[in-house]
């Protein structure tokens, strides 16, 4: 005996509509025992499990993210030749995998002055560690100095 249960046949469909199926209905019959055999009655595609990485596997990335304030003696002009070296970074520094900055926009008003934002990843503690003494990141820090009152830099592995 088929029947078709509107509720497993919606938790099914909505199932497929995750893994990206064409699934429309489900057949569930009952067995003697009381327990469902699921017959698909339309074709559908599933993930293929050896691609979903386990969460051991998965490659940490670290992130480096520095928060800069500016002095007050420094002009718009200033502020956009460091955004532009910074800019720059990524492409001088290989070892940079990932990068995105910002401007703070944030209507809590506890920024404590800080406004600019950028968030660095790396592959690994050592890639961070040979990234800070890099000659293109001291660069940077020369033309950065001259205008920063303050800078916070926080690091850690992405979870």
């Amino acid at each position: 005996m088929h029947k078709i249960i509107p509720f497993w046949g919606l938790l099914f469909l909505l199932l497929g509509l995750i893994c990206k199926t064409e699934a429309t209905e489900f057949d569930i019959i009952e067995s003697e025992a009381t327990e469902f055999n699921i017959i698909k009655s339309t074709e559908f595609n599933i993930i293929d499990e050896s691609s979903i990485m386990e969460p051991a596997l998965v490659k940490q990335k670290l992130r480096h993210v520095v928060l800069f304030k500016f002095k007050d003696t420094a002009t718009e002009e200033d502020i956009l030749e460091v955004e532009a070296a910074f800019l720059a970074l990524p492409g001088k520094i290989p070892l940079i995998k990932d990068f995105e900055w910002g401007t703070n926009n944030s209507p809590e008003g506890l920024d404590k002055g800080f406004t600019h934002s950028f968030l660095l990843t790396f592959d690994s503690e050592e890639d961070r560690d040979a990234y800070l003494p890099h000659p293109d990141h001291e660069a940077f820090g020369a033309v950065l100095s001259p205008y920063l009152e303050d800078v916070l830099v926080i690091d850690y592995w992405a979870q």
